[in-house]
């Protein structure tokens, strides 16, 4: 069982209301910090990927609270591949899943069919997905070719006051970011 998130009401009550009015925030997650928004808002994806540098055909990665979040994606797969990605979570293992009904816009796809999916069991990740009642974009926090921030003071000297909120917490304990899957061909990628 994940543990207890440190995000008081208050905290979690203004991080939600960042993402729902198209903010970007930081905030920690397994291993690193990530950035992140909502995902059907093309304006915060697009300014996340300007602050990475990171061109938009890489596509992002989905996180969310649960696996109910990401339903919509797994109902229209084979049962094979549902069982698949859900071998995985929650935990700090992110699965591409086909997009075969293309519910994901392009600015968060990127230029593939698939996208990629974690059902993180962090304290603050999953607090925030089920705060906005949504999975959101994730991204490490760092500029195109330059380490993640693994503490607050490197994501305030990375991203200054360039983000709507920074929401307070701890890293989980793993020290690389997930392992990304194809649950199509079994393939790993990092």
């Amino acid at each position: 069982m994940a543990a207890k998130s440190s995000l008081n009401p208050w905290q979690l009550h203004c991080a939600r209301r960042t993402v729902l009015a198209g903010g970007v925030i930081a905030y920690p997650t397994e291993a690193v910090w990530g950035l992140g928004c909502d995902p059907w808002n093309q304006d915060a994806v697009e300014r996340i990927l300007e602050l990475k540098q990171r061109p938009m055909e890489k596509g992002m990665i989905l996180v969310a609270a649960s696996v109910e979040q990401v339903r919509f994606l797994l109902d229209p797969l084979p049962r094979v591949l549902q069982w698949e990605a859900e071998q995985h979570w929650p935990g700090p293992i992110t699965c591409l899943v086909p997009d075969v009904l293309e519910q994901i816009p392009d600015w968060v796809r990127g230029r593939h069919s698939t996208i990629a999916v974690r059902v993180s069991d962090h304290p603050v990740v999953r607090d925030l997905c089920e705060a906005t009642g949504m999975p959101l974009v994730s991204t490490s926090c760092n500029p195109a070719g330059r380490q993640p921030a693994r503490n607050i003071w490197q994501v305030r000297r990375y991203f200054g006051n360039q983000l709507d909120r920074i929401v307070p917490g701890a890293l989980g304990g793993n020290r690389k970011p997930s392992r990304i899957i194809d649950i199509v061909t079994g393939k790993q990628f990092r």
